[in-house]
């Protein structure tokens, strides 16, 4: 995936979508620079409630702050979970979107829904006791 800002081609060499509900995306897109070097982008995607469009935001993280980000990031996130709602249950958030379908995963278990379609298949004549190879 290519971008063109300021005549400059940033390529995107890896690249992780995240549905967070309805309206919600976020995006986390490893970039390279011309020399080579590597920084990540994560977007936060919302889709707007009036119109069409989407209102986007957009965070640049260097490779010198990837530690620091981390640590910080997973510290707020503990003290939320273990000081702020120790009795709150965040594992019936683990939902993985598929096609705007949820497929939530808990303990190695996944449940998905789908539809079947019934479809009828015609019948057939035929007689032919001819044993088939099978591979």
């Amino acid at each position: 995936m290519a971008y063109e800002n300021n005549d400059k081609k940033m390529e995107s060499v890896y690249s992780k979508r995240i549905k967070a509900g309805k309206r919600r995306t976020y995006f986390f897109d490893v970039r390279a620079t011309k020399g080579n070097d590597y920084y990540l982008t994560i977007t936060e995607s919302r889709k707007r409630f009036n119109d069409a469009g989407y209102d986007r935001h957009k965070l640049f993280l260097y490779k010198e702050d990837f530690n620091k980000f981390c640590k910080a990031l997973n510290e707020a996130v503990d003290y939320v979970k273990t000081d702020l709602m120790p009795d709150f249950d965040f594992d019936a958030y683990n939902h993985e979107y598929a096609d705007n379908v949820p497929v939530a995963v808990a303990e190695g278990e996944v449940e998905v829904e789908i539809e079947i379609e019934e479809i009828e298949i015609p019948a057939t004549n035929n007689n032919n006791t001819e044993e088939v190879d099978k591979w």
